[in-house]
């Protein structure tokens, strides 16, 4: 299996900045895909940002030129810095692996605890 540990959430102001971080571990054959996605109270979690192994990115329109998705493929570690943050973006945030673990033998969608950010206005 595949493990997730997020960090970096928190309380910001409107404007502010955050940098959130995933850590990937466990028995790892391969990291295809990670991203962020968000859950806000009452809506569905919907994607924030993707990046893939070959170095792809996308990102929400909501999101695009103030959040940046990073990767350290090295470390298995994928980081989301969000500037101009505003009250809209206040959600639980979570990390996302598209991994094959090798106890599993095939790929799936791995998921880490989430991590609160809420941005006062």
């Amino acid at each position: 299996q595949v493990q997730l540990v997020e960090s970096g959430g928190g309380l910001v102001q409107a404007g502010g900045s955050l940098r959130l971080s995933c850590a990937a571990s466990g028995s790892i054959f391969s990291l295809n895909r990670m991203a962020w996605f968000r859950q806000a109270p009452g809506k569905q979690r919907e994607l924030v940002a993707a990046i893939t192994s070959g170095g792809t990115i996308n990102y929400a329109d909501s999101v695009k030129g103030r959040f940046t998705i990073s990767r350290d493929k090295a470390k298995n570690t994928v980081a989301l810095q969000m500037n101009s943050l505003k009250p809209g973006d206040t959600a639980v945030y979570y990390c996302n692996a598209y991994a094959t673990a090798y106890d599993v033998g095939f790929p799936k969608d791995y998921w880490g605890q989430g991590t609160q950010v809420t941005v006062s206005s």
